[in-house]
């Protein structure tokens, strides 16, 4: 993040506040300054830091940028409501940086032990797979996933057993592309990503997080690709 606020390209530049945000939020929440018990109140305060970050990436008096949360977009499947949506303008266009956020707490916000692993997981790649649609169908330039759980069997697994390991998230793992159709929760699924998607877990306090965005292979040499 050294980079912050100089690049001159208005989009990296946007690209990177979401990033910082991410990793002010993570230890906030680590340090126990945030108490995040479910998605809503995650999606709230990352969005309120980045908030406060945007100005920091305006270098010219044509620019602007902004945040719309729960934004109703039109996906392949239907109607999605994108958790927050970052929309910047500048004399090159508009920009828009679609994320969508999961968190699994082992405790409910009822006090209720939560499980459901399986589905935790096959709904980290839906919300993958929905950031592809947002780009394919021109709602955004790029999709970031951030996704937050106090789980250890998550990240760092001691078996992989079962057919949701099919929507394996643990860390260092890469889900090359592709489509993945393992029934979960009594459920038939189909997911088809187009890029691929590394997993790096970081842990502050009790609690893991990770930042995701699809790559894709360059046409010319191969080099992985954000955008």
């Amino acid at each position: 993040m050294n980079a912050f606020v100089t690049d001159q390209n208005f989009e990296v530049r946007l690209r990177q506040a979401v990033s910082l945000a991410w990793q002010i939020f993570c230890r906030k929440v680590g340090g126990g300054l945030l108490p995040i018990n479910k998605e809503a109140s995650m999606q709230l305060q990352y969005a309120y830091i980045l908030k406060q970050l945007l100005p920091l990436t305006l270098q010219h008096k044509g620019e602007s940028a902004d945040l719309e949360l729960e934004t109703s977009l039109k996906t392949s499947r239907g109607t999605n409501n994108v958790d927050v949506l970052l929309r910047g303008e500048s004399a090159a266009g508009l920009v828009c940086i679609a994320i969508e956020m999961k968190c699994y707490r082992t405790y409910a916000a009822s006090g209720g032990t939560r499980g459901a692993h399986d589905i935790f997981m096959k709904d980290v790649y839906e919300d993958l797979a929905v950031l592809e649609d947002y780009i394919s169908l021109g709602h955004a330039s790029r999709g970031v996933a951030l996704v937050m759980n106090d789980l250890q069997r998550f990240v760092n697994p001691k078996v992989r057993s079962g057919k949701c390991w099919a929507y394996d998230i643990s860390d260092g793992y890469t889900f090359p592309g592709g489509k993945i159709a393992v029934p979960i929760g009594g459920k038939n699924i189909s997911i088809d990503l187009q890029r691929s998607y590394r997993f790096a877990w970081e842990k502050f306090g009790s609690m893991w997080f990770t930042e995701i965005e699809g790559a894709r292979p360059s046409s010319s040499d191969g080099e992985l690709q954000y955008n």
